[in-house]
């Protein structure tokens, strides 16, 4: 591809509507603004939430508690369900998805050690327990963070 032979995407250019060129174009007189009013009047423009001067709606709700915008989701994953896998598995957080053991949006895997596991897995994930740590070493396995 050069830059001589770029075109414009069909239908992605518009004429610019020329306002206030008299009464056929139909954009004449008041030129699509109405008659008298705020925003007929030249450099005329609202914040996005203004109500006409009349409180606004946010403002009038309560405003309750704090939303902690740096959280990370962790998703928590017991051992008795990584029991299903067979021995000497490399146990990832992509194959934790594929078996539905974990689902959604989450920003890290927690192995917990509820439960008891006596296959040898390689665990790959973003947190162990102490007790999960234990028991999956326990196994003969090993337990990576990723």
């Amino acid at each position: 591809m050069d830059l001589h032979t770029l075109q414009t995407a069909e239908g992605s250019k518009h004429r610019k509507i020329r306002l206030g060129r008299g009464r056929a174009s139909g954009k004449g007189k008041t030129s699509g603004r109405g008659h008298k009013g705020q925003m007929s009047r030249t450099g005329s423009v609202h914040k996005p939430l203004f109500e006409g001067g009349q409180m606004p709606l946010v403002r009038k709700l309560p405003k309750r508690g704090f939303t902690n915008f740096t959280r990370k989701t962790i998703v928590p994953v017991n051992l008795d369900a990584l029991s299903k896998f067979d021995s000497g598995t490399a146990v990832t957080i992509e194959l934790l998805r594929e078996k539905g053991l974990v689902n959604g949006r989450f920003d890290g895997v927690k192995i917990l050690g509820n439960g008891t596991l006596d296959k040898r897995l390689n665990v790959k994930a973003s947190a162990f327990s102490a007790s999960a740590k234990e028991k999956i070493e326990a196994a003969g396995g090993t337990c990576q963070t990723v």
